[in-house]
């Protein structure tokens, strides 16, 4: 039912709903991530931190994480059930369903994070909750980071959180329902809390290989979608986006963003990644990501392009998502296209 005309509106609605809803309302107690991302890192990130233990061996430590997994995955999906067949039984305007997407999207909480961190990095002093949003929302430790490292952090979660908070659990509702969109949403939750970008040394392992099962198609779509968002973004470039996504340097691996990643380093003639240091003391080595000899060292006004480019790919997605509604409304048969 991925032109299905209600899910559709719906998508649109809860969307619009999060995007001025979280700008006006900010981060959830600093933390911009989707609501369920929340719950999930409530009940069982200190549960799953004191099952990822330290020297024990590396097998041992996957088991132990895809265990962890597949029992959130389990509750997670049959929450997102539940609330499904509420939806159909009370279906006055899909309020239910509106509400139960929204609680596994994020934009505008994004949205207000970024200002808050461009403010503080162009007016160099620090504001109310500036860093903290970011650090929060990240799992990055930026008291050990200049502003250059701080400005990579935060325009690679705002392109992270495009794909993983914004594309993909509407592509999966799209396709599967709240269920589908909150199991791909208990997956994302999982590997932003346990997966350390692939360098979790075992225990977000499982956790990372399933979200990819579900998560690489999304990441394809965003990635398109900012590079299209190119061209709508002074001194970006859509032709050298998709240039960059061809070039076999300076690419992300799919665990540290991908092709959204890789496409605004390249429009926006940036060099992204870099190692950080998350909240549990460990050490993330992020590849370097763009062309060769693009700068790294990042001020306000790239952290501002990003979040232009990023502003461009949802009112693109939005875009999308209405003409497929208004046509499908229209009768028009959509199944010939290829997704």
């Amino acid at each position: 039912q991925i032109f299905s005309g209600d899910r559709l509106l719906v998508a649109i609605a809860a969307l619009l709903l999060v995007m001025f809803g979280g700008m006006i309302r900010g981060a959830l107690g600093g933390n911009a991530n989707p609501f369920l991302w929340h719950l999930v890192d409530l009940i069982f990130g200190k549960f799953g931190a004191k099952m990822n233990k330290k020297g024990r061996p590396k097998g041992d430590l996957i088991f132990r994480g895809f265990m962890l997994g597949i029992f959130v995955i389990a509750l997670v999906f049959l929450l997102g059930r539940a609330l499904e067949v509420l939806g159909d039984h009370y279906s006055t305007w899909s309020l239910i369903d509106i509400l139960a997407l929204s609680a596994v999207l994020s934009s505008g909480a994004v949205f207000a994070s970024m200002g808050r961190l461009y403010r503080a990095l162009n007016e160099k002093k620090v504001t109310p909750g500036a860093y903290f949003s970011i650090a929060r929302s990240t799992r990055t430790d930026l008291s050990k980071n200049d502003d250059y490292t701080i400005t990579r952090v935060g325009m690679g979660f705002a392109l992270k959180s495009f794909d993983k908070a914004v594309v993909a659990p509407i592509l999966w509702y799209l396709i599967a329902g709240l269920a589908g969109a909150y199991l791909y949403a208990a997956l994302a939750a999982l590997r932003w809390r346990f997966g350390k970008e692939g360098h979790s040394g075992g225990f977000g392992d499982a956790m990372i290989a399933l979200e990819k099962l579900m998560g690489y198609i999304p990441n394809i779509f965003s990635g398109l979608l900012i590079c299209l968002a190119g061209l709508l973004t002074p001194t970006a470039g859509m032709t050298r986006a998709f240039l960059g996504l061809g070039k076999q340097k300076g690419q992300a691996k799919y665990e540290e963003g991908g092709l959204p990643v890789t496409a605004a380093a390249y429009s926006l003639n940036v060099s992204l990644g870099g190692p950080t240091t998350d909240l549990d003391g460990d050490t993330i080595k992020r590849s370097w990501i763009g062309p060769d000899k693009a700068t790294a060292q990042l001020e306000s006004v790239h952290l501002h392009r990003v979040v232009y480019i990023c502003f461009m790919a949802h009112l693109l997605w939005l875009a999308g998502l209405s003409f497929a509604a208004v046509f499908e409304g229209n009768g028009l048969n959509l199944g010939f296209l290829p997704f």
